[in-house]
């Protein structure tokens, strides 16, 4: 069975995010470890931190995930910004690790008023200085595919290609394929022959061991609308197919996968519940 879950709040705690995750009979739980469209953030006690590594051994939750702040981005043509970035995202992967969470998310940036290879070569920079300062950490950054709004980079499987080979530790990295972000992107995922031609495309860019975490999310936009719009699972313009294609292909049988749909209630169940559900239906 794949490894299902969804991010889940904070508010209260950071066990809060764990129960509540335990209470929808999820695997895996992913989470902010801070508000995360603010820059600074109250330190994390041990006693949180503890809390926090009880809740995941007692609910049986497996691969906590972090995501990082929407003000970070590495790709900044303002050094002034780009420093501040890189600054607060060390500061996000020394709170993972505080926590036990082995990976932190994060969009690789937008370029702006550059050009993308000035962009692509800010965020390598930016990643090896990361690097630089944390050698003592066992958490690592997950670049996701983004679905290209804007200047935003991430949205072709060669842009991340080209940051894992530009950086002098790719080891510490991997990748957070998202759903609607590849579709909005671009990348088809409807019927077997366009699953397989999308993947048959990672892997030959990136390659497919570099996959450690997926956000499973449709789309409210078509393909190719680089538009980034979550929609409940079979609700949107993906339809159910891909999900079907994605849950019962065994190359990803272990690498968990993270609701981020939106949040309420329908017909008096959560929207969390209603959205596993039907993912766990679609498991042959």
């Amino acid at each position: 069975m794949p490894l299902l879950g969804a991010h889940m709040s904070i508010a209260g705690g950071y066990y809060r995010a764990v129960d509540a995750a335990g209470e929808h009979t999820m695997d895996v739980v992913q989470l902010f470890t801070k508000n995360n469209n603010q820059w600074r953030a109250k330190p994390i006690s041990e006693e949180d931190a503890a809390r926090f590594r009880a809740a995941l051994k007692e609910r049986k939750i497996r691969h906590p995930l972090s995501h990082s702040s929407y003000l970070i981005n590495l790709a900044a043509a303002d050094a002034a910004l780009w420093k501040k970035s890189v600054e607060s995202f060390i500061e996000e992967l020394r709170r993972a690790d505080r926590l036990g969470i082995p990976y932190v998310v994060l969009h690789p940036g937008a370029f702006t008023c550059t050009d993308e290879e000035t962009g692509l070569k800010a965020v390598i920079r930016a990643l090896d200085e990361v690097h630089r300062q944390t050698p003592e950490l066992k958490s690592q950054c997950l670049l996701e595919t983004t679905a290209g709004q804007g200047t935003c980079l991430g949205c072709r499987f060669q842009q991340l290609a080209t940051i894992l080979d530009g950086v002098q530790d790719p080891a510490r990295l991997g990748v957070c394929v998202d759903t609607c972000h590849i579709f909005a992107a671009g990348y088809p995922l409807g019927t077997p022959k366009e699953y397989k031609a999308t993947f048959r495309d990672f892997d030959a860019a990136i390659g497919l061991t570099k996959i450690k975490a997926f956000h499973l999310n449709d789309s409210k936009r078509e393909l190719g609308s680089r538009v980034d719009r979550h929609e409940h699972i079979g609700r949107g313009k993906l339809g159910l197919e891909p999900f079907r294609l994605l849950l019962n292909d065994r190359r990803f049988r272990k690498v968990p996968m993270y609701l981020e749909t939106p949040k309420g209630e329908h017909n008096g169940r959560t929207w969390d519940a209603v959205n596993l559900e039907m993912l766990r239906s679609l498991v042959a």
